[in-house]
């Protein structure tokens, strides 16, 4: 299975993922929007692959062939000094 990936030049480490390449049909308007104009990236055959840097083959695969298209978000940012304070039993007033 080939996929296209494309990234978004409005947000951060977030990819779009499609069965077809250019082939945005199934990819609603308003999240075309917030992703802005994709700039294409690479193509992956998923059959030859046992994973992916930061998403879920399962995943990818299953959403692509459900519902046409898999987002990839940016993992969460960790903020450090949340993390320092329960470490120290500090509560955050």
């Amino acid at each position: 299975m080939l996929c296209a990936v494309y990234k978004s030049k409005k947000k951060a480490d977030t990819y779009l993922y499609l069965p077809k390449r250019d082939d945005f049909s199934d990819v609603p308007q308003p999240l075309m929007d917030m992703f802005g104009t994709p700039q294409f990236v690479m193509l992956i055959n998923l059959a030859t692959k046992t994973q992916l840097a930061l998403a879920d083959l399962a995943k990818v695969k299953e959403q692509l062939s459900e519902q046409g298209f898999y987002l990839q978000l940016p993992p969460p940012t960790e903020n450090m000094l949340d993390e320092l304070r329960k470490q120290n039993g500090v509560e955050r007033d």
